[in-house]
C-alpha cells in the first residue's frame, strides 16, 4: 500500500444512496485473488452497456473524472455482502478516499485495511460537495481534515490504529511483522520464566 498522509484533487460526485458492493465491483468479477485490474470492473454495470461499450452518460466515463482521486458518493455507501474486492477496485481505478454521510461497516473496514480512506461527514458539508462536483478539496489525515474549497475544515473520524496504518502504508500484518524482532524477544523472555 502507498502511504496517505495529504489527498488534493479534484471530486467526482457519484450521488446514488446505497450504493452495495455488488454495484461496486459485480460478483462476476470477484475470481481473482488480486488487486490488478479490477478497477477496469468497477461499476461495470453502470459504466458499461450490453455490449460492452462504455455509456457517456456515467460519471466516472466523463472528462472531467479523469484524475480524479476523492469520490463524493451517496448515503450508505458499500452496503451489502463483504468483499474486499470492493475497495481493490476503487484504489485499482485512481480512487483514493470516498466521502458520504454514511459509509457501511464491513465496508469501511475492508477500506481502511487495503488503503482507501473513508470520510465520514455531517449532512450540510456532504450537501456542498454534492452541489459542487469537480471541487478541489484536500484531506489531511495528521489533523483528521477534510478542507473544501471555502477554506472551511471538516473533521472526520478516524481511529488511530487506522491513521497509522494509513499514514505508513501498512496493514495489519505488515505492522505486525515490521515488530517481529521484539515479538520474538518477549517471546523467549516467556520462555525463560
Amino acid at each position: 500500500m502507498e502511504p496517505i498522509r495529504t489527498l488534493r484533487s479534484r471530486t467526482v460526485v457519484l450521488p446514488a444512496s446505497d450504493v452495495d458492493t455488488d454495484q461496486i465491483i459485480p460478483a462476476r468479477f470477484l475470481t481473482t485473488t488480486t488487486r490488478e485490474g479490477l478497477g477496469k470492473h468497477l461499476f461495470a454495470d453502470w459504466r458499461y452497456g450490453p455490449d460492452g461499450a462504455p455509456r457517456a452518460e456515467f460519471v466516472l466515463n466523463q472528462a472531467h473524472a479523469s484524475g480524479c482521486s476523492i469520490l463524493i458518493a451517496g448515503h450508505n455507501f458499500g452496503c451489502g455482502s463483504s468483499r474486499e474486492h470492493a475497495p481493490w477496485a476503487l484504489t485499482d481505478f485512481g480512487i483514493h478516499a470516498v466521502v458520504s454521510t454514511q459509509i457501511a461497516d464491513i465496508f469501511r473496514n475492508n477500506a481502511l485495511k487495503n488503503g482507501l480512506l473513508p470520510v465520514i461527514v455531517e449532512p450540510a458539508a456532504h450537501r456542498w460537495l454534492i452541489e459542487h462536483p469537480g471541487a478541489e478539496v484536500s484531506i489531511d489525515l495528521d489533523s483528521s481534515t477534510l478542507t473544501l474549497p471555502t477554506g472551511e475544515a471538516i473533521r472526520f473520524p478516524l481511529e488511530p490504529f487506522a491513521r497509522y496504518c494509513l499514514m505508513n502504508g501498512v496493514d495489519e500484518l505488515g505492522f505486525l511483522l515490521a515488530r517481529e524482532a521484539q515479538i520474538s524477544a518477549y517471546e523467549a523472555r516467556r520462555g525463560q520464566a
